[in-house]
């Protein structure tokens, strides 16, 4: 089956797809129902029940049980994959063989060799993927990308990116969460990629990583924290912590450059409020740069006001593939240090190295720790 796909020149709506309508799917049709253009066509979900509650809920004129069964009674443009992590690239996949556009929630696959995998189904398709890292759209990240390209902010030279949040036992109990073949990791994965796939956006390539990660208080098959120390082409170095075990949450990054320091203390999200930039003694005049009464939060408003632009216009995909194979190659480097105890350098987890197809390298290291100890 084949659909027609939607360009600047036709004159119907981008019809899009939900499949999956948990927690997440809120999110996506709330910020794609304030987009011009856009008609939610169907909710795909294979609980009947939660996709017809769902599709009630953002007025969708139809359910359906399957992507294939979406598709026999009507077209499609794009889809929205909002479902637990392990179904992301398989859906993704079967997306593309039909010509559709994707959007995928975080992280977009369970490992590097699956990215590989969706980006050589891109190339065979007329549809594109974009992937979600909503914290790379928000008007201060901007502002700060375009600050840096001009040089008005000298080097990078030290970062901190910290995700402290706090997740109880039974968040774990999920039957889906805190597994390697499911989830792909614990908060390295699933939380943490947040802030550092904006820290990568911003200081570009990293070079290489000493990480270390530990199971201290959840039982679960993952880490529940993750530490690292990253070294970037540029030469700059940053800390990286990932953590769900900890009371008082909050997400910070600090970039400190030659002329100024620029933080960001938030939690799911931020505005303009929630950054701070310090200039250098002898750079004040940096502030009146900074300044901006434009303010657009991050979020999934912002970024699929972006993707609905690009898919308009025909430019690339906003967070493709090849972009966001850079973040997921960090976690994967960030396993594979702790894992090993040897620093890992940006394409040293190639097709022959066991983290390419597993974030835990297959060797699900606290679950066999435990099984010595029985």
């Amino acid at each position: 089956m084949t659909t027609q796909q939607t360009g600047p020149e036709e004159n119907h709506p981008l019809r899009v797809g939900i499949i999956g309508t948990g927690g997440i799917a809120h999110a996506h049709a709330g910020a794609l129902l304030q987009q011009e253009g856009i008609e939610l066509a169907v909710a795909i979900d294979v609980e009947p029940s939660r996709s017809e509650a769902f599709a009630d809920k953002f007025a969708i004129g139809r359910t359906a049980v399957s992507l294939a069964d979406a598709l026999n009674n009507g077209a499609l443009d794009m889809v929205a994959v909002c479902t637990p992590p392990s179904s992301h690239q398989p859906l993704a996949l079967e997306a593309l063989s039909y010509g559709l556009h994707v959007v995928i929630e975080k992280p977009p696959a369970l490992s590097l060799r699956q990215m590989r995998e969706l980006q050589h189904a891109e190339a065979a398709s007329a549809g594109s993927v974009s992937c979600i890292f909503q914290h790379r759209f928000g008007s201060a990240a901007q502002r700060l990308v375009s600050l840096q390209s001009l040089g008005l902010l000298g080097k990078p030279l030290v970062g901190a990116c910290n995700t402290f949040w706090f997740r109880d036992q039974a968040y774990f109990d999920v039957p889906w969460r805190g597994r390697w073949d499911v989830e792909g990791g614990g908060p390295t994965m699933g939380h943490g990629i947040h802030q550092f796939d904006l820290l990568t956006h911003v200081w570009g390539p990293w070079a290489e990583v000493t990480a270390f990660a530990s199971k201290l208080a959840r039982q679960t098959d993952t880490e529940d924290v993750s530490a690292a120390i990253v070294r970037f082409e540029s030469g700059a170095i940053a800390t990286i912590t990932s953590s769900v075990i900890s009371p008082r949450e909050t997400s910070q990054l600090r970039l400190d450059y030659e002329f100024a320091t620029v933080e960001l203390e938030h939690l799911y999200g931020y505005s303009n409020n929630n950054w701070s930039f310090t200039p250098a003694p002898g750079s004040e005049e940096l502030r009146a740069a900074w300044a901006s009464d434009d303010d657009v939060a991050s979020g999934h408003l912002a970024q699929y006001k972006a993707i609905v632009d690009a898919l308009s216009t025909g430019s690339p995909a906003s967070v493709s593939l090849q972009d966001a194979y850079a973040t997921m190659e960090l976690a994967a480097a960030i396993y594979a240090s702790s894992l090993t105890g040897m620093p890992i350098e940006r394409g040293q987890i190639d097709e022959a190295n066991p983290f390419y197809s597993r974030m835990d390298g297959h060797l699900e290291p606290w679950k066999q720790q435990e099984a010595s100890k029985a």
